[in-house]
Parts: C-alpha cells; sequence; structure tokens
C-alpha cells in the first residue's frame, strides 16, 4: 500500500448537457479551474453509443488487452472517480459508472467516451496539498496513481 494526505480544497456542483463527452468535459473543467486533484461522483443518463471499458480479455495476460462495450439505448448512470496529473500536469480523470436499464447493469471506465443523455450531474471535491499524480507503469501500460512521489 502507498499513501498520502491532502487537505479538502473548493467543491464544484456541475451539470453537464445533452451530447457532451464525460470525460472531456471534466478533463477540460479541471485544467480551466486548476483543479489538480480531486474526488467526485455523477449520475444521470449516458446516451446510446457510449463506450465503456469492461475489463481486460484475459484477467492475468502479459499483454493488457481491454473490452470495449458500447451501449445500445439510453442508460440511468451512477458513479464515482479521481483526477490526479500525470507527468506533465494535465489533469487525468479515472472514473468507473454502473449504466442500467430495465433489469441490466453493466459497469465499466469511461475512458472511451461516455455521452449525457440530456443531462448529467456531478460533485467535485477538490484535494489540495498532495503531490499524488499519474505515473506510466511500464508493465501495464496504464497510468496508474503514484501517491507517494
Amino acid at each position: 500500500m502507498k499513501y498520502c494526505v491532502a487537505k479538502p480544497g473548493r467543491i464544484f456542483v456541475i451539470r453537464l448537457e445533452d451530447g457532451e463527452i464525460l470525460h472531456e468535459c471534466i478533463e477540460t473543467f479541471a485544467e480551466k479551474k486548476k483543479i489538480k486533484a480531486a474526488a467526485l461522483v455523477v449520475l444521470g443518463g449516458a446516451d446510446k453509443n457510449s463506450r465503456l471499458v469492461v475489463g481486460p480479455d484475459k484477467s492475468r495476460a502479459k499483454k493488457i488487452n481491454p473490452m470495449e462495450l458500447t451501449l445500445q439505448d439510453a442508460h440511468e448512470i451512477a458513479g464515482v472517480g479521481t483526477i490526479f496529473p500525470n507527468a506533465k500536469g494535465k489533469p487525468i480523470l479515472h472514473m468507473h459508472i454502473a449504466c442500467g436499464r430495465k433489469k441490466s447493469t453493466v459497469t465499466g471506465c469511461v475512458r472511451r467516451g461516455v455521452k449525457v443523455w440530456h443531462v448529467m450531474e456531478l460533485v467535485i471535491w477538490e484535494l489540495t496539498g498532495t503531490s499524488a499524480r499519474r505515473l506510466l507503469d511500464p508493465n501495464t501500460g496504464f497510468e496508474l496513481l503514484d501517491p507517494s512521489v
């Protein structure tokens, strides 16, 4: 386990509009407001053709091949995530959402493009006083959170 300490900063309440792309809007907002680190929650609707990463095709393969799922219709969503800067200082969102429709639910990462269906609501809690960031991990190829820097 690795950890660091952070302090609470500003709190933002956001409404995303129909057709906006979740991760793009949040990362742009974080850059504009100079949010380096944050925790956030989201709820609302994801439109059809939204894409999620739903896991690796093989759990422990040497090369990780992400599986993608495209939503075939609008879904209700709820999710949580974090924002931390990468090695270049760009704020990067890592968020997973649960998407439900009728009796079926799928959970995945929003990185491939989740489009807002009418409205999404977010609350962002800024974290200050932390040097945590996302650094490239050569084993996975992912920018992983490193709170110990």
